[in-house]
C-alpha cells in the first residue's frame, strides 16, 4: 500500500491515511507539546500538512512502515523549521515593533530559535553520524520514546539510548561552537 501511494494512486492514499492517522497524530501531539503556549499550529494541522508533503512528492516510495514514519518525522521537522524561519524573519525586520531596551533579555531564546538551532546542528550531525541524527529526528521532531525509536529503526532500546546520549553531546558541542 505504501508503494502504491508513492506511485500516486489516489485510492491507495485514501486507504492508507486512516491506517496511519492515529499514529501520525500521536507524533504531532508529542512534538507540539514541546512548543510554546502561544503556538498557532495545531497537531491536526501539522499531521495534515505532513501528509500532503508526503503524498505530493509522487515519486516517493517507502520500503516499509519504519521508513514511512521516518519520512513523516522528517516532514514534520521541515514544517516546524519552515515556520520557525518565517517567524524569525519577521523578528528580524519583517514586522517591526517597539521594544523597551531596558527590559530586553538577549540571552533568552524563543522556542522557534531553538528549533532552528537544533535543525542547523542536526544537519551537521547528519553528515558525521546519520544513525544518531535519525534518533534525534525521531525523538525531537517525531516525539517518539526510546522504545518506539528502537522499533522503528529495528535496533535495541539500549542502542537508541547510547546513540541518543552521543547525539546530545555532539549537538551540544556543535551548538556551543556556533554561539
Amino acid at each position: 500500500m505504501l508503494q502504491a501511494v508513492g506511485r500516486g494512486e489516489s485510492r491507495a492514499s485514501e486507504d492508507l491515511l486512516p491506517l496511519v492517522y492515529d499514529e501520525l497524530r500521536h507524533l504531532a501531539e508529542a512534538r507540539m507539546a514541546q512548543e510554546s503556549a502561544g503556538q498557532t499550529l495545531q497537531a491536526t494541522a501539522l499531521v495534515h500538512e505532513a501528509w500532503l508533503r508526503l503524498t505530493a512528492e509522487g515519486e516517493q516510495t517507502w520500503q516499509d512502515r519504519a521508513h514511512f514514519f521516518r519520512a513523516a518525522a522528517l516532514a514534520m521537522r521541515r514544517i516546524l523549521v519552515d515556520r520557525a524561519r518565517h517567524k524569525s524573519s519577521l523578528k528580524c525586520g519583517g514586522n517591526p515593533e517597539r521594544l523597551d531596551i531596558e527590559n530586553l533579555d538577549l540571552t533568552a531564546a524563543t522556542p522557534d530559535d531553538k528549533v532552528l538551532l537544533v535543525d542547523e546542528a542536526l544537519n551537521r550531525l547528519e553528515t558525521e553520524d546519520p544513525e544518531s541524527a535519525r534518533v534525534v529526528s525521531l525523538k525531537f521532531f517525531g516525539g517518539l520514546t526510546n522504545l518506539e525509536v528502537a522499533k522503528t529503526l529495528g535496533v535495541t532500546e539500549r542502542t537508541v539510548e547510547r546513540q541518543w546520549a552521543y547525539a546530545k553531546a555532539c549537538l551540544y558541542k556543535i551548538i556551543q561552537e556556533e554561539t
